[in-house]
């Protein structure tokens, strides 16, 4: 018997599946199902999602009744794990799929099936602005691409021992970077609303790099990229960790401002540390350097609150006034008491985003 094209779609979907904890695959820790920014990840038992041959056969069945081209779309996304450029997938938002003894909708069960697996609610989640469904509302139609969204991030709670934390302020040896920033900002140039430098320990590498479009890909191999890319820029760093930790920057991360702050996206396979004085408690004397894990977003600035800030015992602070309109991120490698790198400019490889003021 001749296999359809459409069952042939069907197979390679589920091949691509995202892998289960304790299934071999998920153990690598490449693609991660993650947990919160504090690191907590959760294990997924399969029982919790019913057997395997359960979810196979509920999971071929609603492919199956797909348009071929919107199949495509979605494998597309899938394989390329959100590196080739996928339009919406469309589907009924209000079809339930039972797996054991949970019911959920249609976009719940693809989300789980193809990125997350110990998926549970969608308040979890965050839609990308790529996704043109993005602040629309949709009764009938949800775009249901498991690439146009990300999971969010849950902060620190006051009773949590943080992640890690800065021990001496920012005084690193990098003031070029900053005093060329702020150069920019006072020149009169108002189309910009941030510059991103791209650091090697303390070596800044490149040029400053404006932004002007709402969202910003900064990455280091991307297949459909546009943007900050950071391996076209000439390093003269010898260091076999640089060169690693620059390796493993792969798709990188998106820089978006949106009404309510600028979000940060996690689209490597690695996670990346974020350091930002509106993450943390105003009364708080120093900040905390928050792990954010693979196909996570977190909202890594807010002009209201930035505009609010005023520490004026903060050692910080007062040595350089516009630390509350940088975010600090640094790929792979974190820092802080937790690490052997107590400061930033220790990590191989990392960006320094200072804000407009609005």
């Amino acid at each position: 018997m001749f296999r359809t094209k459409r069952s042939g779609l069907v197979r390679r979907l589920w091949r691509s599946r995202a892998p289960v904890e304790g299934d071999g695959e998920a153990d690598r820790g490449t693609h991660g199902s993650g947990g919160c920014c504090m690191g907590k990840t959760t294990k997924v038992a399969k029982s919790n999602a019913g057997t395997e041959a359960e979810l196979k056969a509920l999971t071929h069945s609603i492919l199956k009744k797909i348009k071929e081209k919107q199949l495509e779309v979605l494998l597309q996304a899938v394989e390329s794990k959100g590196g080739a450029r996928s339009p919406c997938l469309l589907l009924p938002g209000k079809v339930d799929a039972k797996v054991g003894q949970q019911s959920y909708s249609l976009p719940m069960l693809l989300y789980k099936v193809f990125r997350w697996p110990d998926l549970r609610h969608s308040s979890e989640l965050k839609r990308l602005s790529c996704c043109e469904s993005y602040g629309k509302i949709n009764p009938e139609l949800v775009c249901c691409n498991p690439h146009h969204m990300s999971r969010l991030c849950e902060l620190d709670s006051p009773d949590s021992g943080p992640s890690s934390s800065d021990t001496g302020g920012t005084t690193y040896s990098a003031p070029v970077g900053l005093s060329d920033s702020l150069a920019l900002q006072e020149s009169g140039d108002r189309a910009h609303w941030c510059v991103v430098a791209y650091w090697e320990e303390k070596t800044r590498v490149g040029r400053l790099y404006s932004v002007q479009e709402p969202s910003l890909d900064i990455f280091y191999d991307l297949p459909q990229g546009n943007g900050f890319c950071l391996g076209q820029l000439c390093s003269d760093n010898k260091s076999q960790l640089v060169q690693m930790v620059r390796a493993k920057i792969g798709y990188g991360i998106q820089l978006t401002r949106e009404p309510d702050g600028v979000w940060v996206y996690n689209r490597s396979c690695y996670p990346i540390f974020i350091k930002s004085a509106t993450l943390d408690n105003p009364d708080s004397r120093t900040l905390l350097v928050h792990k954010v894990f693979p196909g996570f977003s977190i909202k890594a600035f807010d002009y209201d609150k930035a505009g609010s800030l005023q520490r004026p015992n903060d050692h910080e602070f007062t040595q350089q006034p516009r630390t509350g309109f940088t975010v600090q991120i640094s790929f792979v490698k974190g820092w802080g008491q937790c690490y052997t790198r107590q400061f930033i400019s220790s990590c191989p490889c990392w960006l320094e985003v200072i804000f407009n003021t609005r």
